[in-house]
Formats: C-alpha cells, sequence, structure tokens
C-alpha cells in the first residue's frame, strides 16, 4: 500500500487506468452483444474522458469514503494486518466508484442515442452488472497487477512525501 500522498496519487493513476479501461471495456461489449475488436476500440476512444472523470471521482469522493468506512468499521490502522486493510479499503472503494461510474456511462450512452428520458433507469440497472465484475476484477487482477506495478516501479522510500 502507498505510505504517502504523492505514493497514493501515483498508485491511483495506475489503479485507475487498469479498472477504468477493463470496466470500459465491459460495458461497451455489453452494450454491443458482445466483445469484439470494435468494442475494445469504441472502448478506448471513450477512455480517456472517462479516465479524467474517473480519477477525479476516485480522489474526491471514492477514496475519502472508503477509507473513513473501512477504517471506522471494518479495519484499525495498526492493528489490522495490511492485506485486511488492504482488502477492506479496496472493497469499499467499488461501491462508491461503480455507482458513479454507473452514472457516468449512463449519461454517455444517452448523449450518443439522445434518449435522455432512460438516464435513471440505464444507471439503476447497470449498477449490479458493473458491480458483479466491478469488485472480482479489483480483487483479483487489478489491484493486486496495480501494486506489482508500482512497487517494482517506486520501491518503497523512493517517491517522498
Amino acid at each position: 500500500m502507498p505510505t504517502n500522498k504523492r505514493e497514493s496519487l501515483i498508485f491511483t493513476f495506475i489503479m485507475c487506468f487498469a479498472m477504468v479501461l477493463w470496466m470500459s471495456i465491459y460495458n461497451v461489449a455489453l452494450h454491443q452483444g458482445a466483445l469484439t475488436m470494435g468494442a475494445v476500440a469504441q472502448a478506448w476512444l471513450g477512455f480517456p474522458v472517462a479516465y479524467v472523470f474517473a480519477m477525479c471521482a476516485d480522489w474526491f469522493v471514492a477514496v475519502p469514503l472508503a477509507k473513513g468506512f473501512a477504517f471506522r468499521f471494518l479495519v484499525t490502522p495498526g492493528k489490522s494486518s495490511p492485506l485486511a486493510m488492504t482488502l477492506a479499503v479496496s472493497s469499499c472503494m467499488v461501491v462508491p466508484m461503480v455507482i458513479i461510474m454507473s452514472l457516468f456511462g449512463a449519461v454517455e450512452v444517452a448523449s450518443q442515442t439522445g434518449e435522455f428520458a432512460a438516464i435513471p433507469f440505464m444507471w439503476i440497472s447497470n449498477i449490479p452488472t458493473n458491480f458483479i465484475m466491478a469488485l472480482p476484477w479489483n480483487l483479483l487482477v487489478a489491484g493486486p497487477v496495480s501494486r506489482f506495478v508500482f512497487r517494482r516501479a517506486f520501491p518503497v522510500g523512493t517517491v517522498l512525501a
């Protein structure tokens, strides 16, 4: 886990990249009905805007909520194991990010199709399908890979506070 604010920001850049890219591909494939190269290309084209939005949502909304909940109800810094703290915060991050990014996706689809009245229905119906993918992807793939890449690029003590 990152040990200071600067490390947290760098780690968030890496983790957000892994989550937003995969979830974009997943959602475009769901919308098109199949995972094709066209779906990957469309997801890649929409990725920059989604990435910037997700970074802002993550840093300013999801992180404070997730850490606040995890450290108040699930784990105690200094007493809980690093693995327990990582799993608690990572799991708690998924909930607000899925809610926020599902709304982002619904607005994005509505802006392309012109069906703005359908935004609430799309948003609510996207939350469960996104949660089903985001939680395991975060805990089993994106999180471990991001932590590995982060610590390989920035060994402990190399990023100053």
